[in-house]
């Protein structure tokens, strides 16, 4: 970090002091004086510095005049300075500004900084002659401290007073200098000296300085001309230096005026194709409603990068009239073009827009028409679902697929019926495919009330149809899908009656609420005729006896007990073990020290015993009972973990 610019930011942490103040100060009004008298005291006394630091530091709150005297002898104090110049900045009389000018003469090098620095945040004018003459200094850090206060002050003396060093030999004076000539020339343009503030940024922007300087002083020579500037920014639009051209693109969206937003669209239509797209940014940040048509055009004829930023710039710029053209660039044979019109379609805001869309899907054909009812789903245009719903039963993937899509975002209850005669009319597997997916979606929407419209599926003649019916049930829930899928079971049609037997199983999904499947599944496990739905029928009755809230500790168990003489698979077993771990009872504990006699399923049961020993409620399980099977667990398991807990709770016992 340069010389300079730590002074400067010197001089923003002071300023910012000062302003924390006076805020404080206007809450500190009705204070008195006795806070100010008590804390002149202590500044005064023969206290540490340390505690000195903080009463100078109130002061900028309650000081006044009377503080001064106090707080003056310590700008000489290395320990103090800094804080003694917090109060001075804040405090509202002459006095404070004086004090900190003849401190001048005083003092040399950092403190002599400081006092340069809180002399320009306070902008005390009548120091300007003793200021210069810190210009003349040795110490380029004390001038450039002084060149930057002058700034600050920005009077037309001071200004004056700068003008020479702009010529120095050193370089940081001359960067001081011209930062202080800037500084000037803002205050200029803030008193309405818009002539003055001219030439001096002309004259800092002529002059052998470095060239953050020479940028800084051209933005403002731009900007003070407001619309007579702008053929000086139309020239660094197209300079070929990255800086000046840089700074065009930040000029280009500050500098107010139709005459700007004009030169920008020209320049735009003769900027090299690398450039559009800087250039298009910099045109929207303008928020000027004359860029949109250059922005359009950009859409229309643009290429590559540039034609891509001109349509995402519409997302927050565009309005309806914008619609014909965002269309035409989502069906664009480019895909990112495709895909940033698509979105910006997607985002772009108003109502207007959402009616234009409904109104165009009516009529609109091939990839537009796809696009609308994309829009219309993603932007949930309920209004648009009775179109949409017929254009669910197009022949073209396309268009089906896409009106699919929507119909799931947006759909109701109210078009079940409309896509259970899609199904049953669909001819093609993966046509009723995705016919399905759209149906159980809002039937998981709208729950057991739309199982009555779900009825002509499980009546369908066509076995596939059947089973769609029996998902779509299953996502609706409820007794009636309850039941229909139960019936399914003695479908004619094998695989349908494979499907019924699945869903069954998987039906504790629904549970508590569907809690009536458990019988049907136990009676399935009991007399099923295949294996494979005496298998799925038992993992979903010990799925059920796992997750239900309405069964007693004790039903619960005599139940698992009834599945297990059912159960001759390792696997629903080892179900049965899941469920045996989550009943803290001591017949479950032996239940699973009996278990545990099994090699297949050993291990499973050792670790439940584990679990519900350590359970809270663990020790109220019969002494006996748990000693017994802990000892199981040390003698059976193959966990080291699980023995080294089963050892540590018989010490317990």
């Amino acid at each position: 970090m340069g010389k300079t610019r730590c002074i400067a930011m010197c001089a923003v942490v002071t300023a910012g002091l000062f302003l924390a103040a006076l805020g404080s100060r206007a809450f500190a009004a009705g204070a008195g004086s006795e806070k100010e008298a008590e804390l002149i005291r202590i500044i005064r006394s023969d206290a540490p510095p340390q505690d000195k630091a903080v009463p100078c530091k109130q002061l900028a709150i309650y000081g006044s005049a009377k503080a001064v005297p106090a707080l003056a002898p310590l700008l000489t104090d290395a320990n103090l300075s800094s804080w003694a110049r917090i109060a001075l900045e804040a405090i509202p009389d002459r006095a404070a500004d004086e004090a900190l000018r003849q401190a001048i003469g005083k003092l040399k090098g950092r403190l002599l900084i400081g006092v340069v620095n809180s002399l320009g945040v306070r902008a005390y004018a009548k120091a300007t002659d003793d200021l210069t003459g810190l210009l003349e200094g040795a110490d380029e850090e004390v001038a450039s401290a002084a060149a930057a206060a002058l700034g600050r002050i920005g009077t037309a003396k001071a200004a004056k007073a700068l003008g020479p060093f702009l010529a120095a030999k050193s370089e940081a004076l001359r960067s001081a200098a011209a930062e202080g000539c800037i500084l000037c020339a803002e205050k200029f343009l803030t008193d309405r000296q818009t002539d003055e503030a001219v030439k001096l940024y002309d004259t800092v922007r002529k002059a052998n300085v470095p060239r953050q300087r020479i940028i800084e002083a051209t933005r403002g020579a731009i900007l003070a001309r407001k619309a007579g500037g702008v053929a000086m920014l139309v020239e660094l639009l197209r300079s070929k230096n990255r800086a000046m051209y840089g700074l065009g693109l930040r000029v280009a969206r500050e500098l107010a005026g139709p005459e700007a937003t004009d030169a920008l669209v020209a320049e735009l239509k003769s900027a090299s194709p690398d450039r559009r797209g800087a250039l298009l940014l910099a045109l929207a940040a303008r928020q000027d409603p004359k860029a949109l048509p250059a922005v359009l055009d950009a859409v229309k004829a643009g290429q590559g990068k540039a034609r891509v930023t001109a349509i995402r710039l519409l997302q927050n710029m565009g309005n309806v009239s914008c619609m014909p053209v965002l269309l035409d660039a989502a069906v664009d044979d480019d895909a990112d073009v495709a895909k940033a019109a698509k979105l910006t379609l997607a985002r772009l805001s108003g109502l207007a827009v959402s009616k234009d869309i409904g109104a165009r899907l009516g009529k609109a054909s091939g990839k537009v028409r796809v696009v609308l009812v994309e829009l219309a789903g993603q932007r949930q245009l309920a209004d648009a679902l009775p179109v949409v719903v017929k254009l669910a039963g197009e022949p073209a993937p396309a268009a089906r697929a896409a009106a699919l899509t929507a119909i799931s975002i947006m759909g109701t209850g109210k078009q079940i019926p409309d896509l259970v005669k899609l199904v049953q009319k669909a001819k093609a597997t993966d046509e009723r495919a995705g016919i399905e997916k759209t149906l159980t979606a809002l039937c998981a929407r709208a729950g057991a009330a739309c199982a009555a419209e779900l009825r002509p599926l499980p009546r369908s003649t066509t076995p596939e149809i059947r089973v769609i019916g029996l998902h779509a049930m299953s996502a609706a829930g409820g007794p009636a899908a309850l039941a229909a899928v139960k019936a399914a079971i003695e479908d004619k049609g094998e695989a349908v009656q494979d499907e019924a037997v699945r869903t069954l199983s998987t039906w504790p999904n629904k549970w508590p609420a569907d809690d009536a499947v458990a019988a049907p599944l136990l009676a399935l496990a009991k007399s099923a005729k295949k294996m494979s739905h005496k298998v799925l029928a038992m993992r979903g009755y010990l799925q059920y006896l796992q997750v239900s809230k309405k069964l007693s500790t004790g039903e619960r168990l005599a139940k698992v007990k009834q599945a297990l003489a059912l159960a001759s698979r390792p696997e629903e077993k080892k179900l049965a073990i899941a469920v045996l771990a989550t009943i803290n009872s001591t017949a479950s504990l032996e239940t699973l020290t009996a278990m545990a006699a099994e090699p297949a399923i050993a291990q499973e049961a050792c670790l439940a015993i584990v679990k519900l020993a350590g359970e809270p409620g663990g020790k109220a399980l019969g002494k006996a009972a748990l000693k017994k099977a802990l000892e199981t667990v040390v003698a059976k398991s193959k966990s080291d973990q699980a023995k080294k807990k089963a050892r540590a709770a018989l010490k317990g016992l």
